[in-house]
């Protein structure tokens, strides 16, 4: 090569390969490569608190997504069943991007989070939902995120109850619960399970396949 000539420089690679075969642009992501399964496998290997949690298991958040629907339904019990469908969905982009805590998600800005409701509204459009969730319903969902939160903090990631009274406020009236965390396999199947069955509840279909991975 000549002096002075320089050899073009390849883009980088902005997709990532899934285990269902499907091959995810995570600048322009498309629903067609959005899959449930992938979504699961993901969400009950990515850890809450950064992991920083007792216990055998960390709480995963396909475990959290379970609980915040869960709550969800109790705060509103005659809520529909697709924004129940919402709520278990409600951190399925972390499937690709893994859970940032609050404050690294600030010091990035904006950037992170449009990409962030990008990757959400693939989502959503893949599996039948309203591109982007009403804003009651958004705000229902994360009263039941930070009421999760409070738990999680007081049981599993040191925090003291004044603690997470200020920073996530109190649980809704009436609900209790005693966080065990499941191990990732157990995690994965009961988020697909409720997955299919409030899918099922709501007459959604998913969007049909773009291509066979076979």
């Amino acid at each position: 090569m000549r002096k002075g000539l320089r050899r073009a420089k390849a883009e980088p690679r902005a997709w990532q390969r899934m285990l269902s075969g499907r091959r995810l642009d995570l600048l322009d992501p498309s629903p067609m490569d959005i899959e449930i399964e992938d979504i699961a496998h993901g969400l009950a290997r990515v850890a809450r608190w950064n992991g920083q949690t007792v216990g055998e298991h960390a709480f995963s958040v396909a475990q959290h997504s379970l609980v915040v629907e869960e709550i969800v339904a109790h705060i509103q019990p005659e809520i529909e069943p697709r924004w129940r469908l919402a709520a278990l969905l409600h951190d399925a982009a972390e499937y690709v991007i893994g859970d940032m805590i609050s404050p690294f998600k600030a010091a990035l800005g904006m950037d992170y989070k449009a990409f962030e409701e990008r990757l959400e509204t693939a989502i959503h459009v893949r599996f039948g939902l309203p591109a982007k969730t009403p804003g009651p319903i958004k705000t229902l969902i994360k009263r039941a995120d930070r009421a999760c939160a409070f738990f999680e903090a007081t049981q599993l990631a040191g925090f003291s109850r004044e603690e997470s009274l200020e920073f996530f406020g109190s649980a809704p009236t009436g609900y209790e619960l005693q966080i065990e965390p499941l191990a990732p396999a157990a995690a994965q199947a009961r988020y697909v399970q409720r997955f299919h069955i409030l899918s099922e509840a709501a007459g959604y279909t998913s969007a049909p396949a773009a291509f066979d991975t076979e």
